[in-house]
């Protein structure tokens, strides 16, 4: 059995529950996925099973992973393909599916996806200083100005500065699935998840 499956981040909306309290969920297309490869103790080192999500044009594939596909007899072009580390792989086969349905109302998972991209940033914004005050008697409002010690002449590592901010792998932990609709391969999570709309995500379910 699996322990996470991909996905695509649809959008946000709310429930009700039946006291009448709102819950704001993400929706998430959960899957279908299909086992490209089966790796082993014996051939690999450790047990893991690789599994392919979403459709793609033949056109955009490379020679190397349209032989990977070829081989593992699915004759289907998958966009996007990941490993999950499993304890055994008993039961699993190549081109087997796994769909939504390996989750339950309730359960709680861990849901990786990337942040969205927001360019180059100053301190304010991506570390939340506070700024000085924006009467005229300042010279400096949102500049940052010490950079740390003047012994060494040097800025250290790791010193907060202005640069990149965004685009980057977040893992939300904790997060509780509200429903499943196996139908329509959808999974509806309480809370956000990281990234635009449309973006890839991975829902695993939680160790804790």
């Amino acid at each position: 059995m699996l322990p996470g499956i991909l996905g695509t981040k649809i959008g946000m909306t709310h429930l009700f529950t039946e006291e009448g309290k709102m819950i704001p969920v993400t929706v998430i297309q959960a899957g279908p996925v299909y086992v490209t490869q089966i790796k082993t103790e014996a051939t690999d080192g450790y047990s893991a099973v690789q599994v392919g999500f979403g459709d793609a044009k033949e056109k955009k594939l490379t020679f190397p992973k349209h032989g990977h596909l070829k081989k593992a007899g699915l004759g289907k072009n998958l966009r996007t393909l990941k490993e999950f580390r499993v304890d055994s792989t008993d039961g699993v086969s190549l081109g087997q599916e796994f769909n939504v349905s390996l989750f339950e109302e309730g359960e709680k998972i861990a849901v990786t996806g990337k942040s969205k991209g927001r360019g180059f940033a100053g301190g304010v914004k991506r570390y939340h200083f506070k700024g000085q005050h924006m009467t005229h008697g300042y010279m400096t409002h949102r500049r940052p100005l010490s950079s740390g010690a003047t012994g060494p002449q040097r800025v250290f590592k790791g010193v907060k500065k202005p640069g990149h901010l965004g685009d980057a792998q977040i893992t939300q932990k904790g997060l509780k699935v509200v429903r499943v609709d196996a139908e329509r391969n959808l999974i509806l999570v309480d809370g956000s998840v990281p990234g635009p709309n449309g973006a890839f995500v991975v829902i695993k379910k939680s160790s804790r």
